[in-house]
């Protein structure tokens, strides 16, 4: 009879349950979100979103209240008698009473802080599995190159969805219990598909972006001056060029507004100029860049991950 140390030398099958090789991208994913959420900056840039997100939803909660109570009070602006609820719904051209622009402005606004995170965290996702050589013991496994970028997208996303996508849902549901809930959910099922249309168009284009430019610089910095140049210096020359031109069409150089166009057309807003900041390009124009974007992140990423030499 062996000993337990010899029977525990020996090899021993694997018992659990074998699951194909697609699973794999799961667990990448899940080693990326367990990176992000050991940083104490992560949790910093997160708490300021969920500021906005409470103020948005305090905001929501008042309007309606207002419009409850004091429907038909009537206030003095300028001399003239207008009733408060009147007033209130001016407030719509804030984005603050519920309707398509208060969730394409929030988006807008946690997108942002989504990406400053995303910009320092790029080096620490993916960029140090080409610097330390991690990459060639993923590839070693019984896995394929598309997993490892499934699963480096997967958790970007889950990342981005958790500071956009979820709390816009958590919006939707309480602007539908303020109201009459029973018809206010159905008359308004375009805003929770728009919002999850909005948050898979962010995870698609911000993680294909993050994976594909955190190869080529490998580093915090570089990482940092490239997608500050991508989301603000384009969004000045683009609104500069369309200024001086007075053409729309440049506008499509700010990758960020393009997203934010195609949002609106997903949450059925109507694209009034003044409320978007002047006149767009047609949505078909910035869906046409989007895809560019994702299809030029694949074949960088599909040229830079094949050059990784991998021994089985």
């Amino acid at each position: 009879m062996p000993t337990p140390t010899e029977a525990h030398l020996r090899y021993r099958p694997w018992r659990g349950t074998l699951r194909p090789p697609a699973y794999a991208a799961v667990a990448i994913a899940r080693s990326s979100l367990k990176l992000l959420f050991r940083r104490k900056l992560f949790w910093a840039l997160y708490g300021l979103a969920l500021l906005l997100f409470f103020f948005y939803f305090y905001c929501l909660f008042l309007i309606v209240w207002l419009k409850q109570q004091f429907a038909e009070r009537t206030m003095t602006i300028l001399g003239g008698q207008v009733r408060l609820s009147e007033f209130i719904d001016r407030l719509d051209g804030l984005g603050l009473t519920g309707s398509a622009y208060t969730f394409a402005n929030f988006f807008w606004i946690e997108g942002y802080i989504a990406m400053i995170v995303l910009a320092l965290a790029g080096a620490v996702l993916v960029g140090n599995d080409f610097h330390h050589g991690s990459l060639a013991y993923y590839l070693s496994k019984p896995i394929g190159r598309r997993h490892y970028v499934l699963g480096k997208v997967l958790g970007v996303g889950g990342f981005v969805n958790l500071m956009t996508t979820v709390p816009a849902v958590v919006l939707f549901l309480q602007a539908g219990l303020l109201n009459d809930w029973k018809t206010w959910y159905f008359d308004h099922v375009r805003l929770l598909l728009g919002s999850l249309g909005y948050g898979a168009v962010l995870t698609v284009v911000l993680g294909l972006l993050l994976v594909a430019t955190a190869v080529v610089v490998r580093r915090t910095v570089p990482l940092v001056m490239i997608w500050t140049a991508v989301f603000v210096l384009t969004r000045i020359v683009g609104e500069l060029l369309a200024e001086v031109f007075e053409s729309p069409w440049w506008r499509l150089l700010d990758l960020w507004n393009d997203l934010y166009l195609i949002g609106l057309w997903l949450l059925g807003a109507e694209f009034v100029p003044s409320r978007i900041g002047g006149p767009q390009p047609p949505v078909w124009a910035a869906g046409c860049v989007a895809v560019g974007v994702c299809v030029g992140s694949l074949l960088l990423l599909r040229r830079r991950i094949r050059a990784v030499e991998v021994v089985s």
